[in-house]
């Protein structure tokens, strides 16, 4: 029989799924999930599902292995990911036969999806340096692994990323029997960006590390300053790499994902529209005409600046294309010089990752007059231009928070007030827009409401300097 071993830290939307598909192939004795101290309801669900939970003393993936296989009463153990649902159908017993026909000790489960970043940048170089014999595996990283007990408790696990690498190597160095098999398509979830240099760094010092203590033919100094030079080397090109795939884009709110402007419409349903034209034609200073117009909205109540903004419609396909750029690896979203309270509103509807804009003041729910100016937006010694209030420092700020260079960002806007923004951003796109300026910056022009074009876009591979002013007629 077979015992399933699934380590768990806060997968409580997937993890009584995944005890579920365990417990439904025969071979199966037992489900054991080992609990990483999580904070949701893992523990709930996995117990409802049938599975028999074990909390790991301390946190790490390979301590919860280590634990799952002390607890575990077959010989035959499968480790499986508990993020991922579906599997394919009969994953388990495709990991298991192999060690069922005495074929292999240790089964390491592939699937028909390209393989990670971290994989094709970190793993599979390294392991062609100091383990080639390993280097035809197809996705050493893969949690999805099966093995006999015997085998299982003689590994040192690591802690951290470093811990399915290393359950490979020492199999091999064990000389275990070592198979791959393909279980499948599989759609699991991409790993942030923030998470992937960490990543990098934990399984290139895994390999490294077991490379260094590897008994037969053991690594010399000569060979641990080549391995000092090949890391440096090949954390710049990681850098690089990774720099290079980063990529983002951004959206105006006004007369761009909205269908109209906020503070024109809040005007016109509350009667201020004479004082707001008489402030655009008077003041021209940008930071005290935002806190002028401000004091035009005093009294209002945040439920009826929300109100407002749901009148106003949002692109048609604006949800739909943000949900493809973003599984396309793009970072998506907004930059105002609205109010944040109704750029979230807009952010949670597209489902995008961020959103900046201006604050509004509140007491007692309802709007004091006043608005706060994030620090991001005002001029600063790394400004690429000499505005003091600008959209453009504001995508500085967010593309270092993010680690995307600007020359990775697609911008989108209608005005002027993102004309810098589009002239530094990597592809600047003017949409449906009657500034002739904004048109003759801008590499993209698209005419018609709808966002599709910027699917076309990404398929085409424009960027600065490359693309010459393109129109989108739909």
């Amino acid at each position: 029989m077979v015992s399933v071993i699934i380590p768990a830290l806060n997968e409580q939307d997937t993890i009584a799924e995944v005890v579920r598909f365990s417990l439904q192939e025969p071979l199966v004795s037992e489900v054991i999930v080992v609990d990483d101290k999580s904070e949701d309801d893992t523990v709930k669900n996995a117990q409802s599902a049938g599975a028999k939970v074990i909390i790991s003393d301390v946190r790490g993936k390979g301590l919860s292995m280590r634990d799952g296989i002390r607890t575990a009463s077959n010989q035959l153990l499968v480790f499986l990911d508990a993020d991922i649902h579906p599997y394919p159908e009969k994953t388990v017993s495709r990991l298991v036969q192999p060690l069922i026909e005495n074929e292999c000790d240790f089964v390491k489960g592939a699937f028909a999806r390209n393989a990670g970043r971290v994989t094709e940048l970190v793993a599979k170089p390294l392991l062609k340096i100091f383990f080639p014999e390993l280097s035809a595996f197809q996705q050493p990283l893969s949690g999805m692994i099966a093995g006999k007990k015997s085998f299982f408790s003689k590994i040192d696990f690591f802690t951290d990323y470093g811990v399915d690498v290393g359950i490979l190597i020492d199999m091999f160095l064990m000389q275990a029997r070592v198979k791959e098999i393909n279980i499948g398509y599989i759609e699991n979830k991409s790993k942030p960006w923030q998470q992937l240099g960490k990543m990098s760094s934990e399984v290139s010092k895994a390999i490294i590390q077991k490379a260094t203590l590897r008994q037969k033919d053991p690594v010399n100094l000569n060979e641990l300053g080549l391995m000092h030079v090949i890391t440096e080397e090949l954390g710049t090109t990681v850098k690089d790499e990774m720099q290079v795939l980063r990529k983002m884009v951004v959206f105006d709110m006004d007369n761009t994902l909205l269908r109209g402007r906020f503070i024109d419409t809040l005007a016109e349903k509350y009667l201020f529209e004479e004082e707001l034209n008489r402030l655009r034609l008077t003041e021209k200073h940008p930071a005290v005409l935002t806190k002028r117009i401000a004091n035009l909205i005093k009294g209002l109540s945040m439920g009826e600046l929300l109100q407002t903004a749901a009148t106003i419609p949002i692109v048609h396909d604006a949800e739909d294309v943000v949900n493809v750029l973003r599984s396309n690896g793009y970072v998506i979203g907004i930059i105002s010089d609205s109010y944040q309270l109704v750029v979230d509103y807009v952010k949670s509807k597209i489902g995008a990752d961020f959103a900046i804009g201006n604050r509004l003041e509140f007491f007692e729910g309802k709007a004091t007059g006043e608005v706060i100016i994030p620090s991001w937006f005002y001029n600063n010694l790394e400004s690429k231009c000499h505005h003091e209030v600008c959209k453009t420092n504001a995508l500085m700020h967010i593309s270092k928070r993010y680690n995307i260079a600007i020359e990775n960002c697609i911008c989108i806007g209608d005005s002027e007030n993102d004309l810098c923004m589009i002239q530094k951003a990597g592809v600047g796109v003017a949409f449906c827009t009657d500034n002739h300026l904004l048109e003759q910056e801008a590499d993209i022009i698209i005419n018609k409401p709808s966002f599709s074009s910027l699917l076309l876009l990404e398929e085409k591979k424009y960027s600065k300097g490359t693309v010459q002013q393109f129109h989108f007629q739909q």
